[in-house]
């Protein structure tokens, strides 16, 4: 009962229409809590939403500040769920950590990213850290 309430305060802050399809999403990823594609978000859910509206509510959740964008390190799309953002501060700059052995893709919070000067003429726009290893999980494992 407690994630649905989240579920229904974070859809009403963001100004967004209660769909099947949204609280769907936003519950798998409070409940994963952990970066996802959009393969990963089709496979858990039911098949009662197509790909088109999968991919049209990950946009939506994106544009306004409900997840963010993960780059992984195949180059590959993936998605994680917003702590602090909204549509108008919309930021993530903070470092995500993909364990090697069982490929979760995670945001670190508490971890400064580093401060770097570019080049003059260089603007930069958005900032990826993707840092690779073991996480404490696998670490108990091996």
């Amino acid at each position: 009962m407690m994630q649905k309430n989240r579920i229904d305060q974070a859809l009403k802050k963001y100004n967004l229409r209660n769909t099947n399809c949204r609280v769907e999403i936003l519950s798998l990823f409070i409940s994963k809590d952990e970066a996802m594609s959009h393969a990963d978000v089709e496979d858990f859910l039911s098949k009662d939403f197509d790909r088109v509206t999968l991919y049209r509510t990950l946009k939506t959740f994106l544009d306004k500040g409900l997840l963010h964008k993960v780059l992984d390190d195949s180059g590959g799309l993936k998605y994680a769920l917003c702590k602090e953002c909204t549509e108008e501060n919309h930021h993530h700059d903070h470092v995500h950590f993909k364990c090697v052995k069982c490929n979760k893709t995670t945001c670190i919070d508490h971890v400064e990213v580093p401060h770097f000067q570019l080049p003059k003429g260089y603007q930069s726009h958005e900032l990826n850290l993707l840092v690779q290893g073991v996480c404490p999980e696998c670490s108990k494992i091996y």
